[in-house]
């Protein structure tokens, strides 16, 4: 038996993505909360942590952004999604779609990565109550570490355009890093990482509309030491784009909790699971 319901979002703009809804497993007075992917990842990823948390009393919603998984209408060369459309039509219309199945008025953004990295450009701001942010960074090349520092370069100057070029589309897939990109997020995830403040570098260029300034819900980023990309200068260089916002950064050591690593991903993995409890304790 499913534990989950398919449901379809529909953008502003026509564009319909697909998502799953986990029913709380009790009555539940608790906001629900809406998980928002990492770049590249598809909303099958969440499905344990997404299932555990319903057993916790939330409501829960997991979607696949607009060209990526079963959110990709068509040959892949020919999606036009971006990052920006992530963040200015697919979390608005996510929202309001899990506001309507619960007949809340506020959600708990849950965000993954990118995912927890594009409130400053969602309309709607004003209907979350709060961001938990995993692995939440502006990813700026300059603040990486290790294998990804040394990758990065490579992977945003040489591999995105040679691929985009030639099979239309940012190949990320043979490198481990998630699906295949449409080439305006492979272009943008480039351009938003080489200077620091990720969105940022957009507002006044391809994007008009900035909130950041106007959000005050609290922020909260938890990272882990052995994370590659959020590194502590990128976590930070996040949270000073929302300065009316109350915010915490949390660390987590692999060391500490019993594992031998961590990193980016690894915190939503069932092997992970005793993490979970931490990352819900400062949900409001």
């Amino acid at each position: 038996m499913s534990t989950f319901e398919n449901v379809t979002i529909t953008c502003t703009d026509g564009y319909s993505l697909s998502g799953r809804f986990y029913q709380s497993k009790q009555s539940t007075e608790q906001l629900p909360i809406l998980i928002c992917p990492a770049t590249g990842i598809t909303q099958g990823f969440y499905h344990n942590f997404s299932e555990w948390l319903s057993e916790q009393g939330f409501n829960v919603m997991v979607f696949d952004f607009r060209g990526i998984g079963q959110s990709l209408h068509g040959p892949l060369r020919e999606s036009n999604a971006s990052i920006q459309d992530w963040g200015q039509l697919d979390i608005p219309a996510a929202i309001d779609l899990l506001l309507n199945k619960t007949q809340q008025e506020k959600v708990t953004l849950l965000g993954h990565s990118a995912g927890g990295q594009l409130l400053g450009i969602v309309p709607n701001y004003d209907k979350v109550a709060q961001v938990i942010s995993i692995s939440g960074s502006t990813g700026h090349v300059k603040g990486l570490k290790g294998r990804t520092k040394r990758m990065a370069p490579v992977m945003f100057n040489l591999i995105f355009p040679v691929s985009s070029l030639i099979k239309g589309y940012g190949a990320t897939n043979f490198l481990g890093m998630g699906e295949n990109l449409p080439k305006n997020v492979a272009k943008q995830w480039a351009q938003f990482c080489s200077k620091p403040g990720y969105v940022i570098n957009a507002i006044g260029k391809t994007i008009f509309d900035d909130y950041h300034s106007e959000i005050q819900c609290p922020i909260t980023v938890y990272w882990s030491s052995d994370d590659e990309i959020a590194t502590e200068a990128n976590v930070k260089d996040l949270l000073r784009l929302y300065p009316n916002a109350q915010t915490d950064m949390i660390e987590l050591s692999p060391q500490e909790h019993g594992h031998k690593a961590i990193g980016h991903m690894l915190m939503f993995k069932k092997s992970h699971q005793n993490l979970w409890s931490k990352i819900t304790q400062t949900i409001q």
